[in-house]
C-alpha cells in the first residue's frame, strides 16, 4: 500500500512538472553498421558493455551496406544479409535497446571524388548534374561541392528510396527510421530544371514531410539531424552546424512529431531550446570532445528543471555520434592499440556514459 502511494505521488509529480522519467530518456549511440564478419563481436560488445552501461537507443548507419532485394542494383560491397540483421535485432530486443536504421536521404549522395550508389546508378536524380567530380578533392572549391544531393522533385526518386526505406525498416523490425538530411548545401540549385529558383526552406520541409508521411502510414517515426533547421548566420554557428542557404525556415513547416538529433561538437550550443520551443523533441549529440558532452548533459538537465510541463519532455536525451566504422569503435572500446585506446570519440562516449 505504501509503495503504491509513493508511486502515485512520483507519477503525479512528474506529470505536474512535465519531467521526462529517467528510464524513458534517450541514451543513444549512432555508429556505422558492423561489417558482416564483425556482427558477432559487435553483439558481444552490446551484451558485455553497452547494455550494462545503460544504452537504450542504437542508430546504425546502413546506407548501401545491406543486401536489398527491392533494388539489388544499389547494393554496396560486402553487404549485410538478413540473417546478420536478425542477430542484431534479437540482441537489442533482449536488452531493451531501440534499434534504428539510417540511410542518408536528400544530401550526402556523394563523397569527395565520386558519387554514392544512388547517383551512380541513377545519375538523373542529381540536383547538380553540371558539377563534375574533381580528380583530387579540396575544400573550399569553386563549385561549392561538399556532398551532392538528389533532387527532391524528381518524379521517380521516391519510388526508389522508399522501397529501400521500407525494406530496411522491415528487416530491422524498427519503429523509427533515421533519414540523415544533414549538411545539405545543394538545394534549389540553378542547374536543376525542377528546383531552380524555388525556396530551399519549402523544398527541405517538403522532403522531410514526404518522408515523415510515408513512414507514418505504417506507424513509424522519422529522425533527422537538426543542422539544416538552424540559422547559421544569425546564431553565428556557421554553415556546417547551421544553414547558410535559408533552409532554417523549414523548422516552422515540418510536422511536430519529427525527432531532431541536434549535433554540436565544439561548443554545447543551447539550440535544444530552439527545437523544443517549436514543439519538436530533441536529443543533443556530441562526438569527440568529452567536455562538450558533459556540458550538453548539464544543459539538458538545467532545461528540464526550469521548463514548463509542455517543454520539459521535449528534451529527450543524448545520442553519441561515432563517425567511423563499427570496427574502429570496437577496437577503441577494447583498447586494442595505442591509437584505438586514445580514440577521442570513444573517450567522449565513455565520459558520456558516466553522466547517464
Amino acid at each position: 500500500m505504501k509503495s503504491g502511494l509513493i508511486f502515485l505521488l512520483l507519477f503525479f509529480t512528474l506529470f505536474v512538472n512535465g519531467q521526462t522519467p529517467e528510464a524513458s530518456r534517450i541514451k543513444g549511440l549512432c555508429v556505422g553498421a558492423p561489417a558482416r564478419e564483425d556482427v558477432d563481436e559487435f553483439i558481444a560488445l552490446i551484451e558485455k558493455e553497452l547494455a550494462p552501461a545503460g544504452l537504450n537507443t542504437l542508430i546504425l548507419r546502413v546506407d548501401w551496406g545491406y543486401e536489398y532485394s527491392s533494388h539489388p542494383e544499389l547494393v554496396g560491397d560486402h553487404p549485410l544479409q538478413k540473417k546478420d540483421i536478425r542477430k542484431l535485432v534479437k540482441c537489442c530486443k533482449e536488452h531493451a535497446i531501440r534499434l534504428i536504421p539510417q540511410i542518408n536521404l536528400l544530401g550526402h549522395q556523394s563523397w569527395a571524388t565520386k558519387p554514392g550508389r544512388l547517383l551512380e546508378v541513377y545519375p538523373e536524380f542529381d540536383e547538380t548534374p553540371g558539377v563534375k567530380f574533381p580528380e583530387e578533392y579540396q575544400w573550399p572549391n569553386p563549385d561549392g561541392l561538399y556532398c551532392k544531393s538528389y533532387c527532391p522533385l524528381h518524379p521517380d526518386v521516391h519510388r526508389i528510396v522508399f522501397d529501400l526505406v521500407d525494406e530496411i525498416v522491415d528487416v530491422f523490425e524498427a519503429d523509427a527510421f533515421h533519414a540523415g538530411m544533414d549538411e545539405v548545401f545543394y538545394l534549389g540549385h540553378k542547374q536543376c530544371p525542377r528546383c531552380n529558383g524555388l525556396d530551399p526552406a519549402v523544398l527541405f520541409a517538403g522532403e522531410v514531410t514526404k518522408i515523415r508521411n510515408h513512414l507514418a502510414e505504417s506507424g513509424k517515426e522519422l529522425w533527422i539531424w537538426g543542422d539544416r533547421l538552424i540559422d547559421g548566420k544569425t546564431t553565428g554557428i556557421g554553415e556546417w552546424e547551421g544553414s547558410y542557404n535559408n533552409t532554417h525556415r523549414a523548422i516552422d513547416l515540418i510536422p511536430k512529431d519529427v525527432m531532431i538529433c541536434d549535433w554540436h561538437y565544439e561548443t554545447a550550443h543551447p539550440t535544444p531550446v530552439l527545437f523544443a520551443s517549436k514543439g519538436l523533441r530533441v536529443a543533443a549529440c556530441p562526438w569527440r570532445d568529452a567536455n562538450v558532452a558533459v556540458e550538453q548533459v548539464s544543459l539538458l538537465n538545467l532545461l528540464r528543471k526550469n521548463s514548463s510541463r509542455e517543454m520539459a519532455p521535449r528534451y529527450a536525451g543524448m545520442v553519441h555520434t561515432y563517425w567511423s566504422s563499427a570496427r574502429s569503435f570496437m577496437d577503441g572500446m577494447a583498447g586494442k592499440t595505442e591509437k584505438a585506446l586514445n580514440d577521442p570519440s570513444v573517450k567522449c562516449f565513455r565520459e558520456l556514459v558516466k553522466q547517464w
